[in-house]
């Protein structure tokens, strides 16, 4: 039987869980890609709660009437978390790129956080 391209996403991802792990000092940032949206929080594994969470979702970025589903969209949701996180107290975190590849909206996440001040 053919594994589907989300099968082997997730089959990826259970293998990056292995090792990489949040705490409330240092959360795993979690992204999630659809098609049309971007998903990412910030996980403290060891008590299992979203300390934060930003996404194309929310009203604000639906007011603004950009498109979720593109790399200015990443852009502007990483800078989003990395601004609630420093709001915390949080200045470092793991990335867990959820099994996609570092590539595009995932890398774009990653980098305009690093921008706006979180540590990886």
């Amino acid at each position: 039987m053919k594994k589907s391209k989300k099968d082997l996403r997730q089959r990826s991802h259970r293998r990056i869980r292995k090792t990489v792990s949040g705490t409330s000092e240092r959360p795993r940032l979690a992204v999630f890609r659809s098609l049309k949206q971007i998903y990412v929080q910030a996980i403290d594994d060891v008590t299992g709660t979203t300390l934060a969470s930003a996404s194309t979702m929310e009203k604000e970025f639906k007011a603004s009437g950009n498109y979720g589903g593109n790399i200015d969209a990443a852009k502007s949701i990483g800078s989003s978390i990395a601004k609630r996180l420093m709001d915390k107290g949080i200045t470092s975190v793991v990335f867990d790129r959820g099994g996609f590849q570092y590539h595009g909206r995932v890398k774009a996440v990653a980098e305009a956080a690093r921008e706006a001040g979180l540590k990886f």
